[in-house]
């Protein structure tokens, strides 16, 4: 996750459990209290999991932002995009790329995600799941 993610989960909430958290960033020089790892790029991180973590790590998850979204959705390699795609209009200034059809395709459902339309607190929102071409 990128740093303004990582600071943006409630300090009771960090590190996320059951998983190696890993920061993306290019300003900070130490791993901010809690996380377990710090990297200066998506490819680092990458190269942190594939040499140093192969062993503890079978799946990547990247949770933001935009920008760290754009490395992954363009970097080569089998690839699925869990999205919640929400239906309501709200102010905001962070956005997840485009997802390109040349890239990727929606799936029309998959194990454990809820295909039918979600409602919480008012807010509607869907869950879809797009799995790249390339392998």
């Amino acid at each position: 996750m990128g740093r303004r993610t990582w600071f943006s989960i409630p300090e009771k909430n960090r590190p996320l459990n059951n998983r190696i958290n890993i920061v993306l960033s290019r300003v900070l020089r130490a791993p901010p209290a809690g996380a377990h790892h710090l990297a200066p790029d998506f490819n680092s991180a990458l190269k942190l999991v594939d040499v140093d973590l192969a062993d503890r790590a079978d799946q990547v998850w990247v949770i933001g932002g935009s920008s760290l979204y754009k490395d992954l959705m363009e970097s080569p390699g089998t690839k699925r995009l869990f999205v919640t795609q929400i239906l309501n209009q709200f102010d905001c200034d962070t956005f997840l790329p485009e997802i390109s059809a040349a890239r990727y395709r929606l799936l029309p459902q998959f194990p454990g995600v809820p295909s039918e339309l979600q409602t919480e607190n008012g807010i509607q929102y869907r869950f879809e799941v797009y799995e790249s071409f390339e392998q």
